[in-house]
């Protein structure tokens, strides 16, 4: 995947990779998306939250650095270094969602995501540091991270999921 340059580039990414995992998702059962191979292993409504959260908490990070403030990234409690911790924390909290929660939160958080890129000059998008949380790296970054970056990676661990299904 060629990291996007520009808002035109991000938005045609976050589409392509919204649309693959989103066909995959599309044609689950209830059953499927609740299906794990061992107890405490992710399921794929669980793998839809973990975007779910994901983008939340990106969106908390802008939001605190428009009041002025220096919010905690990647969440409170947890460092960068600490993203397993931080991910099996992610799943504790939304592991009772049930896959219709799970898949309504995430989609209507694709959406606001992609309208809130949209409304964004390129400028924002594209000058490093442009907020002190985001040290020198640009909004784009972070958000092809928490968007088709992310999509590519969870359609990979939903093949896995199907695969073992059968």
């Amino acid at each position: 995947m060629v990291r996007p340059l520009n808002k035109a580039q991000l938005l045609a990414s976050i589409q392509k990779e919204y649309t693959t995992l989103d066909n995959i998702l599309s044609t689950q059962t209830p059953e499927i998306l609740t299906f794990t191979t061992i107890p405490g292993a992710w399921a794929i409504k669980d793998i839809v939250a973990h975007l779910y959260e994901w983008q939340q908490m990106l969106f908390t990070w802008y939001e605190t650095g428009l009041r002025g403030e220096m919010p905690a990234v990647p969440s409170p409690g947890y460092k960068w270094n600490q993203l397993p911790a931080l991910n099996q924390h992610i799943y504790e909290k939304y592991r009772d969602l049930s896959p219709d929660q799970a898949m309504s939160r995430f989609r209507q958080s694709h959406q606001k995501t992609v309208q809130f890129i949209e409304t964004l000059p390129e400028a924002d998008l594209t000058t490093p540091g442009l907020y002190p949380w985001m040290n020198q790296n640009t909004l784009m970054s972070y958000l092809n991270s928490a968007t088709a970056a992310h999509y590519v990676w969870a359609v990979k661990e939903i093949k896995k999921v199907l695969k073992a299904k059968g």
